[in-house]
């Protein structure tokens, strides 16, 4: 699944590709370091506990904005989106695994 979501001034693209080998590309440059309360170097931290859990390969990337809540809920929200598109059963392919390799 990908997507490429704009949350205010704040534009995000996301990509997932349930493969198996968990790794994380998160390029979102936020700019400060809180959040009202939250770290928010711990949206990283929290993306890589999903992909090595999950065995997903996941990518972020800013590719404008400069407020740190909107970039970080652009993120959250693209990353729900991606995966409902990820895990949904495509109709026209409803006996196949979606895969190359035919195994997910």
């Amino acid at each position: 699944g990908d997507i490429v979501l704009p949350m205010d001034e704040s534009l995000v693209i996301a990509a997932v590709d349930i493969s198996g080998r968990p790794y994380l590309s998160c390029d979102l440059k936020i700019p400060t370091q809180k959040v009202g309360t939250f770290d928010t170097e711990l949206v990283e931290e929290f993306f890589w506990a999903v992909v090595r859990k999950c065995g997903m390969t996941l990518h972020f990337k800013k590719i404008s904005g400069v407020n740190s809540h909107h970039i970080t809920e652009a993120a959250f929200k693209a990353f729900g989106r991606i995966m409902n598109t990820a895990t949904a059963i495509d109709q026209k392919h409803i006996d196949e695994i979606p895969s190359t390799k035919g195994v997910l």
